[in-house]
């Protein structure tokens, strides 16, 4: 089973790139997980919201294959507490799809198209985070929730 964090740009800060390198390592205990950055939109600052979601839609929707199980991670999706968390990734685990891909999106958010295309949206919180914050809190969250599922003490710790 491979599991996909998708980000659209690179993460700017060498202490986000340094946490995120930590529990990617860690990860890689547990399952294939790969981290991959799609390239923000050119002439960002010439275009509209609309029109970078569009751009930004296109080269995710692109590069899905059909059978891959879309997680978004979107302010507007179900939210779970850590344990509820690992509990539904076992579920999804257990399904096999070929690969789940979590996304985040740009400052903007996604498309229509990546909406209706998507086959969940989760929500890390009922904060907001920046995108690029999101990343860390994310491959964590990830991390932790594989722990949980072995039984290992990191969630209690």
């Amino acid at each position: 089973m491979k599991v996909a964090l998708w980000v659209i740009g690179k993460t700017n800060e060498a202490y986000l790139r340094e946490g995120i390198g930590i529990y990617q390592k860690r990860l890689s205990h547990y399952l294939r997980f790969e981290l991959e950055v799609l390239p923000e939109s050119k002439g960002g600052k010439s275009r509209t919201p609309e029109q970078l979601k569009q751009q930004e839609g296109d080269l995710i929707l692109k590069k899905l294959a059909p059978q891959d199980f879309l997680i978004l991670l979107d302010e507007r999706g179900k939210g779970y507490d850590s344990v509820a968390f690992a509990q539904y990734l076992e579920r999804l685990l257990v399904q096999s799809p070929r690969r789940i891909v979590f996304v985040v999106g740009g400052a903007y958010g996604f498309s229509p198209a990546v909406y209706e295309r998507a086959n969940a949206r989760i929500r890390l919180s009922q904060l907001t985070f920046s995108h690029q914050m999101v990343r860390l809190f994310f491959v964590e969250q990830l991390y932790r929730a594989m722990t949980i599922l072995r039984g290992e003490p990191y969630h209690n710790a």
